[in-house]
């Protein structure tokens, strides 16, 4: 493990940088594969997940990336730059971590326990950094995580109600186990 140098200016700056390049190029790799899913009429949708059929497991991976207009990318655009670039302040090496098992709780979640029918977006990845954030400060117990805490609560508290069964066409599922798997992120994590 590296240690940061706070006394060095081009330390943070170049830190800062990553976490941009990073969330960029994560972000800006979705908005292309919206906009190449466009051009193809809506096709590569059909990668995502479809619960309890073989040819959906490939959307366990693929789903996060995939959405179904721009409207649904951009509601979740906004949390996972924010709520990855939280996470994301304990490492880019956590980043990752936690990023592929939410992903993978969720994804695997919702084909084992999904309503029928195409599930696709990032939401279920959100739905994870949420998870994490909330549920870090009970495991560390850091001034920094429960700081986090507390703005992640403030910022996006009302989106607990999406782990629910609520709306039609809404993935819940994918939320229900993103969040799960955020909370063993956390525990898992914590422990190191």
């Amino acid at each position: 493990m590296t240690r940061r140098d706070y006394n060095d200016p081009n330390g943070i700056g170049d830190e800062i940088k990553a976490h941009i390049a990073i969330l960029g190029t994560i972000v800006a790799a979705m908005w292309l594969l919206e906009f190449v899913d466009i051009a193809l009429g809506g096709r590569l949708n059909y990668l995502g997940i479809y619960p309890r059929s073989t040819i959906g497991l490939r959307g366990i991976l693929l789903a996060p990336f995939l959405h179904l207009n721009f409207q649904h990318l951009i509601s979740n655009t906004i949390p996972f730059v924010v709520m990855g670039w939280f996470v994301m302040l304990r490492g880019i090496p956590e980043f990752f971590k936690v990023s592929v098992i939410v992903a993978l709780a969720s994804g695997i979640g919702t084909w084992l326990f999904g309503s029928a029918g195409l599930h696709i977006g990032a939401s279920g990845v959100v739905f994870g950094y949420f998870g994490f954030l909330l549920s870090r400060a009970y495991f560390e117990r850091s001034s920094l995580s429960i700081a986090l805490s507390l703005a992640v609560g403030l910022l996006y508290g009302g989106l607990i109600w999406g782990v629910l069964p609520g709306r039609f066409g809404i993935s819940w599922e994918g939320h229900l186990f993103g969040f799960l798997g955020g909370i063993y992120a956390a525990r898992e994590l914590s422990r190191r």
